[in-house]
């Protein structure tokens, strides 16, 4: 019911939009976040936005470099990568709960990841 999308590779300083499309119910009222995890690590939080797009909340290895954002009317959240660096490199996942979002939260819901990779 998740996809994210829009990985690849890039160059360090270079930027990469993710897209993440929710299918087969309205995400409008939930809580979304992203993830990502690279080899041999385990999972780590990225970014988070409340359900009405009002409140952000960010890794602070990503602050100031990725902003997340979400537009309901298209049941879709978005991750805007600038300044990326070669240890932005992971699978990144998009994840959606009712109860919130944060860190913190037990997201219920999680798509399939997209890759990215960034080159020195």
């Amino acid at each position: 019911q998740l996809q994210a999308s829009g990985g690849g590779l890039v160059q360090a300083g270079g930027s990469l939009r993710l897209s993440c499309a929710a299918s087969g119910r309205t995400f409008s009222n939930y809580g979304m976040g992203w993830f990502r995890q690279a080899p041999g690590k385990e999972r780590e939080f990225v970014a988070a936005i409340s359900w009405s797009g009002g409140d952000t909340y960010y890794a602070d290895s990503v602050k100031g470099r990725f902003t997340i954002s979400r537009d309901n009317t298209k049941n879709m959240a978005f991750l805007q990568m600038n300044s990326l660096k070669p240890e932005d490199t992971a699978v990144y996942y998009c994840a959606a709960d009712r109860s919130g979002y944060g860190p913190k939260v037990r997201y219920q819901y999680w798509g399939k990841g997209t890759q990215v990779t960034v080159s020195s």
